[in-house]
């Protein structure tokens, strides 16, 4: 663990190691990160036991949702970067005869990845990896709330590389605050919005460039067209993954009145399906990441109309799958985001009321559309605005290498995953390297009448 006195020379070292441009080359990123995936797939059993302790994830879903996707993208990352980190040559306009054209992607420099408890270890190294594969150094702060992931990742790291590459710094707030004085040449930040907004505030003293991967209300709709079956079993994969506690989950759920009754029977069977009767008898069943958290969700249910679910059991910090019915937009839980295991259904009379209803609320970083109605999924895609999303499924749109994932407006900035993280840590420097052999004089002083015929003529 890096103490505060260290950082400012942590930044120090790796600023130093970035001027050596050992990074510059390819096939340095490329060993580097072959060797980080071949430690990932050695320390799978400790991933596994660290992240069972933080959250009470099962191997399964660590290996789905956490190991496997940041595998899954460092594969794709390594197969096509050579080809992302050529320079490309483009056509020159007629004005500028005789030259060539061309655009050299380059790093950034000294980055710093901030990550959150909740995908504690994907959200750590993914965006790293993008981070490398452009060719900077790197400093990761993971989540002070998931510790022994954090433990795991540092040894990880420490296996793989030298610290004036790639260093994790752990600690709290304290730390995050002495990391955000220091200046960095790009900073990647996961989390929510409050801090997003500190994150950015503190950025600007450098005008460093950031990416923010924020959250919100992300809306899941259902119409009287969807197959109800379906819709219940994957809303239920996708709200009750992590129990709740996923960026992306759908956060409420907006239903066509003439079909709610029957979609919550088969969502109901869904989750027993999933989860059984009881889900704190679930060995596999997720718990909350701590007290405070378990506290504010618990409040959030309180009070409102249950159609089932809202059982407790602190000693484990777990809440049962629950969903609550009659919910307005007035209901206290519409004023944040829930994260948790928690789905409020609220009841529409067509999908007018349903578009009405998400444009109340701040664009969302997911959007959900359970339908097979063509005009209703052309129209919702093409006039909503949002992050990401499915039609007829949820959370699955983010595990995809040749998409960018990422979110709009107050749910984020910027996007990565595949190319996108090249791009997203990748500064496009564009060159016209011109011929001395013709000089052509008509940019020159003094103008007339003529050389300004030929200059319209030129940029037209």
């Amino acid at each position: 663990m890096q103490e505060n006195t260290d950082i400012e020379e942590l930044v120090k070292k790796q600023r130093a190691f970035f001027e050596t441009k050992a990074t510059f080359s390819v096939s340095y990123r490329m060993e580097k990160l072959k060797q980080l995936k071949q430690a990932i797939l050695d320390n799978e059993d400790a991933i596994n036991k660290a992240l069972q302790k933080d959250l009470n994830k099962s191997s399964f879903e660590t290996f789905m949702v956490e190991i496997g996707m940041v595998v899954s993208d460092m594969s794709y990352i390594i197969k096509h970067m050579k080809k992302w980190a050529r320079k490309k040559y483009v056509t020159t306009p007629i004005s500028q005869f005789p030259s060539t054209s061309f655009i050299m992607p380059e790093p950034f420099g000294v980055t710093l990845v901030m990550s959150p408890w909740n995908y504690p270890f994907m959200l750590c190294l993914e965006p790293m990896v993008g981070a490398l594969a452009a060719g900077n150094t790197c400093i990761l702060k993971p989540s002070a709330y998931s510790p022994t992931t954090s433990d795991v990742i540092a040894k990880i790291i420490s296996e793989v590389f030298e610290e004036e590459y790639v260093a994790v710094v752990k600690g709290g707030r304290e730390e995050n605050q002495t990391l955000l004085e220091q200046r960095f040449d790009y900073i990647f930040f996961t989390g929510g919005v409050k801090v997003g907004k500190y994150v950015m505030e503190m950025a600007s003293k450098n005008l460093t460039p950031i990416t923010l991967e924020l959250g919100g209300k992300s809306p899941c709709i259902i119409d009287k067209t969807a197959d109800l079956k379906v819709a219940a079993d994957r809303i239920a994969f996708g709200k009750y993954l992590n129990s709740g506690q996923t960026c992306v989950a759908p956060d409420y759920l907006l239903i066509e009145s003439s079909v709610k009754e029957e979609f919550l029977t088969y969502f109901k069977k869904s989750v027993v399906k999933m989860y059984g009767e009881d889900a704190f008898a679930n060995q596999d069943y997720p718990k909350m990441i701590n007290l405070k958290h378990y506290n504010r969700v618990k409040g959030l249910i309180e009070g409102e109309e249950v159609v089932f679910g809202a059982k407790y059991k602190v000693e484990t910090l777990q809440i049962a799958p629950t969903v609550l019915e009659d919910i307005t937009e007035n209901s206290k839980i519409m004023q944040e985001e829930i994260f948790g295991p928690v789905l409020p259904i609220i009841t529409v009379a067509n999908m007018e009321e349903a578009e009405a209803f998400v444009r109340k609320y701040e664009k969302p970083l997911a959007f959900y559309l359970f339908s097979t109605d063509k005009k209703v999924i052309d129209r919702f895609v093409r006039e909503v605005s949002f992050g990401g999303g499915c039609i007829n499924d949820t959370i699955i749109h983010l595990a995809s290498s040749k998409m960018g994932f990422g979110g709009v407006g107050a749910s984020g900035m910027g996007s990565y995953h595949g190319k996108n993280s090249f791009d997203t840590f990748t500064h496009y420097k564009g060159v016209i390297k011109k011929s001395n052999k013709l000089d052509l004089p008509f940019r020159y002083q003094p103008y007339n009448k003529m050389k300004e015929k030929l200059i319209r003529i030129f940029l037209r």
